[in-house]
């Protein structure tokens, strides 16, 4: 992410100050010696205008508004027929260009496109993929680096198809196993709402009639009807306004991204989809780097690239600090606190068997194993959750009515 620098040039005997963007000192350094004419004195990272930031939380809205996803399919898709276009040697740019002429996705076809004029350009695959990480991923990414750097692309290509379509598999089988406790939790909102607004309102004449002292239930049920009546298109307005900009400082914010990912990861059934998901993923790009003779400190660097959650990766990056100081790799994994004792003993035992690619892929597919235990249990880990939250619902709709009216029996029969 690139940070808002400062640069003071004296000219015309009067000093001025020009602010741009660059990622680092050394590049800001380079650009105000290109950019700005005068004597050059010095450039310094400062805070962005409030003028800016505004501009570029607009530009960042409207482009993510706009933006069109690609789909997982066409992406699989596009990636099986590159692999295949490759092994039969076909340059690279005539099989981008090929697959974005017979592609229906039109967001895909224009990333493709851009591929194939930055290749055209004298850039590498994975330097133009770079500009389009949002859209094609880390893993898309990391294992087009993997064939560049083997010179076995169509084989890298091949396998981040497969990776792609278990990924995808887990996604559907995520979304099949949310479908049930997602409506059931929906019906009742809808049930609650429609109660709140057209129910309730009718009882609460009644209970003014009565100037008796109300329960709580009832009295948190009046204040939710007031809200409901009065400001729901405010509440609905606030809320939607409160997502738009948490996403956009998750999005543009490292801090704040770091804080979100860690709460994710300390989140009841999340933080193990988060984890297993993630740990599956580093293991395998692992073991396929290491497979293909990349040396282990540049295959970490690798697979901690296409890590998302940025607590896991700072974690994970310490295993290539530990094995750049003369560690084993089990050692380094040992230190992150994220591995079972089993697995130290498997890559120990890989090490020093020297079969350590083939055991980091045993360590996968024993992490692919949990993950899926994970989503097979997803429907009966959420019901508690999903039985507490329509018993309360249900309990201060029934208490919140009949309290009062029971209380009216009991007045009438004195």
């Amino acid at each position: 992410m690139t940070n808002y620098y400062e640069a003071t040039v004296l000219t015309k005997g009067e000093k001025k100050k020009f602010g741009f963007y660059a990622e680092n000192k050394k590049d800001a350094i380079d650009i105000a010696k290109i950019k700005f004419s005068g004597l050059f004195i010095k450039v310094e990272e400062a805070s962005e205008p409030l003028e800016l930031q505004f501009k570029k939380f607009k530009a960042n809205l409207l482009k993510n508004v706009k933006k069109k996803k690609i789909k997982p399919d066409a992406l699989i898709a596009a990636i099986r027929q590159l692999s295949v276009m490759t092994n039969a040697g076909l340059p690279i740019h005539d099989s981008i260009t090929e697959v974005s002429n017979s592609t229906s996705d039109t967001a895909l076809s224009f990333v493709l496109d851009n591929l194939a004029d930055d290749i055209n350009s004298g850039s590498s695959l994975s330097k133009s993929m770079e500009n389009f990480k949002l859209e094609l991923g880390n893993l898309t990414i990391a294992m087009v680096k993997l064939g560049e750097k083997t010179g076995n692309l169509d084989e890298s290509l091949n396998s981040l198809a497969g990776m792609l379509e278990e990924i995808r598999a887990n996604v559907i089988k995520f979304k099949k196993a949310m479908a049930y406790p997602r409506n059931v939790m929906i019906a009742m909102a809808i049930a609650f709402t429609v109660l709140i607004s057209y129910v309730v309102p009718q009882f609460k004449s009644i209970f003014e009639q009565l100037n008796a002292e109300l329960p709580l239930p009832t009295i948190i049920l009046l204040k939710l009807e007031h809200i409901f009546n009065h400001y729901g298109p405010y509440v609905l307005v606030s809320l939607a306004l409160v997502f738009v900009i948490l996403k956009y400082a998750i999005d543009n914010y490292r801090h704040i991204r770091y804080g979100w990912h860690k709460i994710l990861l300390k989140t009841y059934l999340i933080k193990n989809i988060i984890k297993y998901s993630t740990l599956n993923r580093f293991t395998l790009v692992l073991s396929e780097l290491i497979r293909a003779g990349i040396p282990i400190a540049e295959a970490l660097d690798t697979a901690v690239d296409m890590i998302d959650n940025l607590p896991l990766k700072e974690k994970l990056s310490s295993v290539r600090t530990a094995v750049e100081k003369g560690q084993q790799l089990n050692e380094g994994l040992r230190d992150t606190g994220l591995f079972e004792n089993m697995i130290f003993q498997m890559v120990k035992a890989g090490e020093d068997g020297g079969a350590l690619d083939k055991m980091m892929q045993k360590v996968a597919e024993y992490y692919k194993m949990k993950f899926d235990a994970i989503i097979d249990g997803l429907s009966e880990a959420i019901e508690p959750i999903m039985l507490i939250i329509i018993a309360a619902m249900v309990l201060l709709l029934a208490l919140g009515i009949f309290m009062p009216m029971w209380s009216m029996g009991e007045a009438a029969g004195m």
